[in-house]
């Protein structure tokens, strides 16, 4: 039985067990390394947030995102997009030096059984673990339109689901969105010869500024601390203060996690995105019905009036709804016990990441209602890490880690074969 079993291989995973390994708990990763970067998000795309602030995170701030750039004469300085394939690389240079070797499995199931838990894989027999680390990522909660889920699925698709854009060559593409991704991706779209046509409810969209300099007069960095989410003392305190936000009360903090830092376009992709997409702002989408190999969009703008769209294909850059009731690897007995977060369908956590079903710890877009907005970015896996270890170390108690454990994999540990977590 192992002390600590992690699911998910992206930034909160890797840099949980990282921190797991450190402390000297007998850890097991379970899934593919960096899997949304490198599965989910199309080429050409970079990554939103500063270099400085996407850093990984292990014992001693050993192995950033600096240290791998600067060993392979990459620019990452600060107002410089980095793009997603670095990061994605990066995160593979950090899990074959930080943290324990990642299994490839795909996790079926999440069970407790006697003071632990059982874990299935699709690949291999079941693991026993003392306590079990759910960082799996956005995937699970991909968001639709309601409007959308009656077409048939070859008539649209998720933001997430894309890999390679190239394929919409010549075709009307309609995104729905007004958030980086949905910006970025109807870039990319029409850069690549489709034809996008951006349909956002907003009526205006929001650009971030260019990146005040790092060194700045100490008035001017008094009135507007630079921080891992941005710049600015709200910004600043999401990004420092992710314990403070937890003593709030539930129904403010699940305010906080849904309307602060909101959908916005990077500075960097303005120019590029105002040369080349068409818009439709304050436009509703309340119908979408499938015309031949076509899809027609019934679409409403504030003043009531009644737009038709005529498309080949609607991508939903729409975000995603953290919700338990969307894990479906978690047994079913055991979400419907744990506590939430008021209204949100969240699970209620401990300081230290421990949810109401003792040895059950959460990572990553699921604690955002618990710890404000820094844990729907990279930034927040580094907070997150020492204070959900520090937790499992306290649940371990003085049972202490398993006999020998030092984090790496022990001789009787096969590699499981698979794809993901």
């Amino acid at each position: 039985m192992d002390d600590l079993v992690v699911i998910g291989a992206g930034p909160y995973g890797l840099s949980i067990a990282a921190h797991a390994a450190g402390a000297g708990l007998g850890v097991r990763v379970l899934g593919r390394p960096m899997a949304s970067w490198r599965d989910h998000m199309p080429e050409g795309m970079y990554l939103k947030s500063e270099p400085w602030s996407s850093n990984l995170s292990a014992p001693g701030g050993r192995y950033t995102l600096a240290e791998y750039c600067e060993g392979r004469g990459i620019a990452a300085g600060h107002g410089t997009p980095l793009p997603i394939g670095t990061f994605s690389a990066y995160g593979l240079w950090f899990a074959r030096h930080a943290a324990p070797p990642v299994e490839e499995a795909t996790v079926t199931e999440v069970t407790p059984q006697g003071d632990g838990f059982r874990v299935r894989t699709a690949e291999g027999p079941p693991l026993l673990a003392r306590t079990v680390a759910l960082a799996v990522g956005v995937m699970p909660f991909v968001r639709y339109p309601e409007a959308l889920r009656d077409l048939p699925a070859a008539h649209y698709s998720h933001s997430s689901g894309h890999r390679d854009l190239t394929r919409f060559a010549g075709r009307e593409v309609a995104v729905l969105g007004a958030g980086q991704a949905a910006l970025e991706t109807a870039v990319l779209l029409a850069e690549g010869g489709a034809r996008p046509c951006l349909v956002a409810r907003r009526s205006r969209l929001n650009w971030n500024t260019v990146p005040q300099p790092l060194r700045r007069p100490p008035l001017r960095s008094l009135r507007a601390p630079h921080s891992g989410l941005g710049t600015g003392w709200r910004s600043w305190a999401w990004s420092e203060l992710p314990w403070a936000v937890r003593r709030l009360p539930a129904p403010t903090r699940e305010r906080i996690a849904a309307t602060a830092l909101g959908p916005a376009g990077a500075w960097w992709l303005r120019e590029r995105f105002e040369r080349r997409v068409p818009v439709l702002l304050g436009h509703h989408l309340h119908r979408a019905v499938p015309a031949g190999e076509r899809t027609r969009l019934g679409l409403t703008t504030a003043a009531g009036e009644s737009v038709v769209l005529d498309t080949a294909h609607v991508i939903a850059a729409t975000g995603f709804t953290p919700a338990l009731d969307r894990l479906e690897l978690l047994d079913a007995g055991l979400r419907a016990a744990l506590a939430t977060v008021g209204e949100s369908g969240t699970p209620e956590l401990s300081p230290g990441f421990e949810s109401s079903w003792p040895g059950l710890f959460f990572a990553g877009l699921l604690t955002a209602p618990s710890f404000g907005p820094s844990m729907r970015f990279v930034h927040g896996a580094g907070f997150t890490a020492g204070r959900l270890v520090a937790g499992v170390r306290k649940r371990l108690g003085t049972r202490g880690p398993l006999a020998g454990s030092t984090g790496a994999p022990r001789a009787d540990r096969a590699p499981t074969a698979g794809h993901r977590a």
